[in-house]
C-alpha cells in the first residue's frame, strides 16, 4: 500500500513537472518579440499586487424626530412675551421643580465637564446650542442629547443684534440652526432662545412659525462675564420654585460656572428641589 502511494506521488509529479514545462514554454512564446530578424524572449514583468479598496461603512443619518417636550404654553401674553417661569408652561410642573438651562455650546473644553457633573448629580438640564458649534462638534453635540438632556435652538451663529436683524437673516439664523441640529442629532427642537434675550416681533413670529416655544429666564447670574465663583454661585443659589436658570457652557471660559454648580446643585437638591428639562 505504502509502495502504491509513493508510485502515485512519483507520477503525480512527474505530471506536473511536464505541465510546469509546457507552460513556461508557452509563457516564452508569448512573450518572444521579433527584432531585427531575430527573437528576443522578454523577461516577464511582475504586476503589482493592488490593494484591496476598503469602503469605510457609512454612520447612519438620525431621522429627525420631536422630542416630546414636558409642557407646551399656558399662556403666551398678548404682547408675545416669552416664557421665563416653569409656571407658565402647561400641564403645571410637578410642585418644586426648578429648570437649568446651558447656553452658548457646545463647547469642547467645557461641556463634558458640565455634562459629567449632571451625571454625578442625575440631574438633566436643556441645552441652547449654537448651529456652527453643532457643525463643528457633531459628536459632542449627540453625547448631549443621548444623555437624556433635552437639545434646543439658539440660533446658527449668536448675533447678539438679533431683534433688530431683518426678518430674512433672523429667518436663516432660525432655519439654519434648526435644520442642523435635526441632521446631527434626530431631534427636532421644540424651545428656542435669543442670544442676550433680545426678543422682537419678527424673531417670536418665525419661532412660533417653526413650532418652537421662546424661552427666556428668570435668573441671570452673569455668568457670562466671569464675576467670580462667589457671585454666580449666589446669584443663582437665589432661584426657587418654577424658576428657569441661566448658566453657560460655551463662549469663553467656564471654569467659574462649572465652580459654583458644583456647589449649587447639591444644595438646591437638599433644599427639595427637583431639576427638570424642558
Amino acid at each position: 500500500m505504502e509502495v502504491e502511494e509513493a508510485g502515485g506521488t512519483s507520477r503525480r509529479k512527474a505530471l506536473w513537472l511536464l505541465g510546469a514545462a509546457a507552460g513556461l514554454t508557452a509563457l516564452g512564446a508569448d512573450a518572444a518579440r521579433p527584432s531585427g530578424g531575430s527573437t528576443a524572449v522578454a523577461a516577464p514583468t511582475t504586476t503589482p499586487r493592488a490593494r484591496p479598496v476598503i469602503h469605510p461603512t457609512p454612520t447612519p443619518t438620525p431621522t429627525p424626530t420631536p422630542r416630546p417636550a414636558s409642557w407646551t404654553a399656558a399662556k403666551l401674553t398678548a404682547a408675545g412675551e416669552p416664557i421665563r417661569e416653569l409656571s407658565e408652561l402647561s400641564p403645571p410642573p410637578p410642585p418644586k421643580s426648578i429648570a437649568l438651562t446651558i447656553d452658548d455650546g457646545p463647547s469642547p473644553m467645557w461641556t463634558p465637564r458640565i455634562l459629567d457633573l449632571l451625571a454625578e448629580h442625575e440631574v438633566h438640564a436643556t441645552f441652547f446650542i449654537i448651529g456652527e458649534q453643532v457643525k463643528e462638534y457633531p459628536k459632542l453635540t449627540r453625547r448631549i442629547a443621548d444623555s437624556g438632556h433635552q437639545i434646543c435652538n439658539h440660533t446658527e451663529t449668536h448675533p447678539i443684534s438679533i431683534g433688530g436683524l431683518p426678518r430674512k437673516r433672523v429667518r436663516r439664523e432660525i432655519v439654519q440652526a434648526h435644520d442642523r441640529i435635526a441632521d446631527v442629532t434626530g431631534i427636532v427642537p421644540q424651545f428656542f432662545r435669543s442670544p442676550g434675550g433680545a426678543w422682537s416681533k419678527t424673531v417670536l413670529d418665525l419661532v412660533a412659525e417653526h413650532g418652537m416655544l421662546p424661552i427666556d429666564w428668570a435668573v441671570d447670574p452673569r455668568d457670562w462675564a466671569r464675576p467670580g465663583v462667589g457671585r454666580i454661585r449666589r446669584a443663582l443659589l437665589k432661584g426657587k420654585e418654577n424658576n428657569i436658570l441661566l448658566c453657560h457652557d460655551g463662549g469663553g471660559d467656564r471654569s467659574q460656572t462649572l465652580r459654583a454648580l458644583e456647589t449649587v446643585i447639591p444644595k438646591m437638591k437638599k433644599r427639595g428641589l427637583t431639576f427638570v428639562a424642558l
